[in-house]
Order: structure tokens, then sequence, then C-alpha cells
């Protein structure tokens, strides 16, 4: 997999735990996760790209997936390998 992960995330999010899983058992190996927990700045970075506050929000490449439910959403729709691939 060729695309760039990126996501926020909290330490306690079992949400996010399920993206990250998604994510590995479609073949990502890096996943580049910003703890908002620890940085109230990133925080607020995530809200002004998102517009919303709950986590995880994931990117893939340039593109805003948005939630854990809507990572798996993509994925049942076929849409999340392509993605990936770049």
């Amino acid at each position: 997999m060729s695309a760039r992960v990126l996501m926020y995330t909290t330490a306690v999010c079992p949400y996010c735990v399920r993206a990250k899983q998604l994510l590995k058992a479609r073949g990502v190996t890096e996943i580049e996760e910003v703890r908002v927990d620890l940085d109230p700045d990133r925080r607020d970075e995530m809200m002004q790209k998102t517009q919303r506050r709950t986590v995880p929000q994931i990117y893939i490449g340039e593109t805003h997936v948005g939630g854990c439910d809507d990572l798996h959403a993509l994925d049942a729709a076929g849409g999340l390998r392509p993605l990936l691939e770049g």
C-alpha cells in the first residue's frame, strides 16, 4: 500500500482501535497517529480541517475518510483498497 495514512486519535478510544485493526487487515503497515489528547493545538487543527470533534479522524493521502464508521462503510462499498493503493 502506498498511500499515507494519518489518524487523529486519543489514548482511550475503542473506535480508533477498530479503525487501526481494519487498516492493518487491508495491508497498511504505517499509520501516522496524532494524539489530540496530548496536544490541544493538534485537536484545534483537526477540528478546523475536518469540522468534526470526534476521533478517530482518518486521512488516506489527501482524502478525509472520516471516522471509524465511515472507514468501515468505505471498505464495505469497495472503496478502501483503491484509495489505499493511491
